[in-house]
């Protein structure tokens, strides 16, 4: 198996890098920043991305996306994930949404919202974690549902729900059927966003990040009522339509932050080339040169790793040892390598002259966001010596 980027994709690739190096870095201490003009300039951005063909080019081709397969995708993901603003500019925000929706929505949700979200005409939010509860246990989750004749009574609290105040939509995860086992007792249900009853609490700063893709709210549902028709696939599903959207939403994070750990590394590189000390550059010095290899070797291993899941979930394997070895190991990956190259840059790094401030904050957040390192941890190791208890044994090269 090779995992050289195919000649089918490296024209796209390029285009992309090019792209960013040419329209998003000149304006992207703009965007980190946020506001109208940012706004704006943002407008500009995603307009000049769908002339040049570039627009949501891993959402389904029948959609209007680009078709990419996951490991196409992942070869030109890495290079969006260098410039978190881009995730936007490139219309890759909706996928995860829109691969959990598609599949199970009506025709008429398919025409008024997934294919909208597809063309960047609008977001859709996505509600699951709760306030008192441990959101690596979502079982415990209290947000309920009952069905009063033809329409759903919503009523509980989410929080931390990325972009609610700009979505014409949320999907909230709520409590369906209170008597059924805890993996079938939730369901999920679209509110509109001008549903009576929906209040939006607070925006909730989180390490200091804003700019164009800062929000995360705290939302009330207070006896909010939706038709019936607005419950997403079966009754009781709500756990399977999430592993829908977080396995993907998952490698799609790991792919970006292939491309945040690339481009520190290449500021690390550059850096201890053309900065001296005591005479000397800074790439003379031994710890400098650790610096490089241990960031050379955590970079090749997370990337092999994530293009090795992108292939098996090609393949119609669930990949689901993968994808959460994947997003331990690439979430600490890019923690590592901006902080050396944070190390190297001194004062300089850490303020907003350069981006790695603003990635390293992103990247401490990748630990928690799509559930946090234990979880998938415990998950992974559970599952390997429940396999060694069966006399299954675990053999890597069968995996």
């Amino acid at each position: 198996m090779s995992f050289e980027v195919p000649e089918s994709v490296l024209p796209l690739r390029r285009r992309v890098a090019a792209f960013l190096e040419e329209q998003v870095y000149p304006v992207e201490r703009l965007l980190l920043e946020g506001g109208p003009e940012a706004r704006e300039v943002l407008r500009g951005l995603e307009e000049k991305a769908r002339a040049e063909g570039l627009w949501a080019l891993g959402h389904p081709r029948e959609l209007g996306g680009g078709g990419l397969s996951m490991l196409e995708y992942a070869y030109v993901n890495e290079v969006i994930g260098r410039s978190e603003p881009a995730t936007q500019v490139f219309g890759t925000t909706t996928l995860q949404t829109v691969l959990m929706m598609n599949p199970v929505c009506s025709p008429e949700f398919r025409e008024r919202y997934v294919l909208p979200s597809v063309a960047g005409d609008l977001r859709l939010a996505f509600a699951m974690t709760e306030p008192n509860v441990s959101s690596s246990d979502p079982t415990q989750f209290v947000t309920e549902a009952r069905l009063d004749g033809d329409e759903w009574v919503l009523n509980g609290r989410k929080w931390f729900i990325s972009a609610a105040d700009r979505s014409a939509a949320t999907i909230v995860m709520c409590r369906t059927e209170p008597d059924a086992p805890a993996h079938k007792a939730f369901s999920m249900i679209v509110v509109p966003r001008d549903t009576p009853g929906f209040e939006i609490v607070r925006d909730i700063e989180v390490m200091g990040m804003r700019g164009i893709m800062s929000g995360h709210f705290e939302i009330t549902f207070d006896d909010v009522r939706v038709p019936a028709g607005n419950l997403l696939g079966e009754r009781g599903a709500g756990f399977e339509l999430a592993q829908r959207r977080l396995g993907p939403g998952r490698i799609f994070h790991c792919m970006r932050w292939l491309g945040a750990a690339q481009r520190a590394f290449d500021l690390l590189c550059s850096r201890a080339n053309s900065r001296n000390l005591g005479g000397t550059p800074l790439a003379d010095r031994q710890l400098i040169q650790k610096f490089v290899f241990d960031s050379y070797q955590d970079i090749t291993a997370s990337r092999l790793m994530v293009l090795n899941a992108a292939a098996a979930l090609d393949a119609g394997d669930q990949a689901r040892e993968q994808l959460s070895s994947i997003k331990v190991h690439t979430a600490q990956t890019v923690s590592n390598v901006l902080d050396r190259a944070m190390q190297v840059w001194g004062a300089e790094g850490m303020s907003n002259l350069l981006p790695l401030e603003a990635m390293y904050r992103e990247a401490r957040f990748g630990r928690i966001v799509d559930g946090p390192d234990e979880a998938h941890i415990q998950r992974v190791a559970k599952r390997i010596l429940k396999s060694y208890k069966a006399n299954e044994g675990w053999d890597f090269g069968e995996r």
